[in-house]
């Protein structure tokens, strides 16, 4: 049997403009001679759809552009996700389903059963789970094969996910027991850095118990703060990859139960991340009706990997730079970002600070008189640069990326209405140290000079006094970031980090400075999710609360 993975990247709510993708690839894949053609979960709807799954008449249209791709069925079968309404009434009213189509209409539709509400996903909010497993003939052109359907979490076996049992059940035994001879996934799948390896053993594992091959088709493409990664693969029976996608692509591939198909390699961990978060911009550029970006050249490390990535995700030609020096900035903050603007082939320009900066002095001089100059001070410089920068976007349209990395907005180590400002925050899920390695491995693969060598050799500064090193207020980096990695994404104690070997003064600062700044992180734009947790939502704190 020849099965064609489709692996499409649908925009959430464009219930017209996937359904047209979805029709263009069955019709591919009928002209190549598939006997199936698969499709990602919720591919007409777009995933995660969010509220928008409370307005009915976005269902209905789903569910109308769902007839008319069953209708262009005919001489192959597609298996094709979307919402399907409960005609019960019952519960919430809808199913997260997928729908068989053959012979001009819909066969059959499953229900995921399994819906998750760890981390970013949140679907027992909308969806009413089903009640039980579907499996279906499907001709091979030599015989019938019988396939059972299953969507996402249906195939993530917690015991072997987070070692213990979570759900009551386990779809993917129970659909093999109800006599599936190949079990198919549909899925929406966000990519998290090294997850592609873990869940290739995951599934291999659940397939390897049930003896069955697997049929996985994952979504890609970025849509807000999740990035998915496509990876789709064919798993034969004791569990061997014989067929995978390309990653961080659309991929239309074909692929045989027996003698496998096209197998794409992943991308090491460095090089994901990086197509990861250019996939993210582009996608958020395109989808959200940009034309442009702009970034705030700071001649430091941070603001040329956002200028770097986001070349690659729109070209030069869509890239706007501006540097806003203040009498703190030193003469290499200016010449390397013109170096790097030169170097990428982006548009630069100079807007001087002074004269704005000297102004805001004078005008809360009087109020200020009776106290030592600190950080007030120095963030002036911030939020002037931010204020010129969303006059520029909301002059022109142009989107303003921000350049903070997860190190510094999770220490607070950031300017509320100063380098805040931003519709997009392309490395607020990277820590400082990966920025380095990110940067590194694009100037080793780019085919013309980029980030210039001294932004990456000088110590990090934001320049906001005289002298100012990020080292005077934080740990070095390497301690920073491996201390934030068992708090914020491993959900440790302070004693229990400090029994890995850091000082316990240094972990009891950094577990203050992140649990005292989640006030800012509530207003920062949203951000790009490449770590297990990212701020945001998927991870869900108080502000207002005490805890240690």
């Amino acid at each position: 049997m020849k099965i064609a993975l489709a692996q499409v990247n649908p925009t959430v709510g464009d219930i017209d403009g996937n359904q047209s993708r979805i029709v263009e690839w069955i019709e591919k894949a009928r002209a190549e001679g598939a006997n199936l053609v698969v499709f990602p979960e919720l591919a007409v709807f777009g995933y995660p759809p969010k509220d928008l799954l409370l307005r009915q008449d976005l269902i209905r249209r789903n569910v109308r552009a769902m007839e008319q791709i069953a209708e262009r069925c005919v001489g192959i079968t597609a298996m094709v996700g979307y919402v399907q309404p409960d005609p019960s009434g019952a519960g919430k009213g809808i199913f997260n389903s997928a729908a068989i189509c053959r012979d001009g209409k819909i066969h059959a539709s499953y229900a995921k059963r399994l819906l998750p509400t760890y981390d970013v996903f949140d679907e027992t909010r909308y969806f009413s789970p089903g009640s039980g497993p579907l499996v279906t003939e499907i001709d091979s052109g030599s015989g019938t094969i019988r396939l059972g359907l299953t969507i996402c979490e249906d195939l993530w076996n917690d015991r072997q996910f987070i070692g213990r049992r979570v759900y009551g059940f386990d779809p993917i035994r129970q659909t093999a027991a109800a006599g599936a001879e190949v079990i198919v996934n549909l899925a929406s799948s966000p990519y998290v850095a090294g997850k592609q390896a873990e869940r290739e053993a995951i599934f291999a594992e659940q397939i390897r118990e049930q003896g069955a091959p697997l049929v996985y088709v994952n979504q890609v493409g970025g849509n807000d703060d999740l990035i998915f990664d496509g990876a789709g693969l064919v798993l034969d029976g004791k569990g061997q990859v014989i067929a995978r996608t390309e990653a961080f692509a659309e991929d239309l591939l074909y692929a045989d139960l027996e003698t496998g198909g096209r197998v794409e390699s992943y991308p090491d961990r460095i090089p994901g991340i990086c197509r990861a978060v250019v996939l993210g911009i582009r996608d958020y550029i395109r989808k959200c009706g940009f034309e442009k970006v702009i970034i705030g050249l700071s001649g430091g490390i941070d603001s040329a990997l956002t200028a770097a990535l986001a070349v690659e995700a729109v070209g030069a030609d869509r890239v706007c730079g501006v540097a806003m020096p203040s009498r703190f900035s030193s003469d290499h903050s200016l010449s390397d970002a013109e170096a790097l603007a030169s170097n990428l082939g982006i548009a630069y320009s100079v807007i001087p600070i002074e004269d704005v900066h000297r102004s805001m002095e004078i005008a809360v001089a009087d109020h200020f008189k009776d106290q030592s100059p600190g950080i007030a001070e120095e963030n002036i410089q911030a939020r002037i640069r931010g204020a010129i920068l969303m006059a520029l976007s909301n002059k022109f349209g142009w989107l303003l990326l921000t350049t903070g990395n997860k190190s510094e907005l999770a220490v607070g180590y950031c300017t509320l209405y100063g380098d805040m400002c931003g519709g997009l925050a392309v490395l607020s899920d990277v820590p400082k140290t990966v920025v380095y390695e990110m940067s590194r491995y694009l100037n080793a693969e780019a085919k013309r000079p980029g980030i210039p060598e001294n932004v990456l050799t000088k110590p990090p500064s934001a320049e906001l006094r005289a002298g100012q090193c990020d080292q005077d207020s934080l740990p070095p980096y390497e301690i920073l970031d491996a201390i934030l990695e068992h708090y914020v994404e491993e959900d440790m104690s302070v004693d229990d980090i400090i029994g890995c070997g850091f000082d316990r003064a240094t972990v009891e600062e950094v577990v203050r400075m992140v649990d005292r700044n989640e006030y800012k992180r509530k207003q920062a734009p949203v951000g790009l999710k490449v770590t297990s947790r990212a701020f945001g939502s998927g991870r869900r704190m108080p502000i207002a609360a005490r805890c240690h």
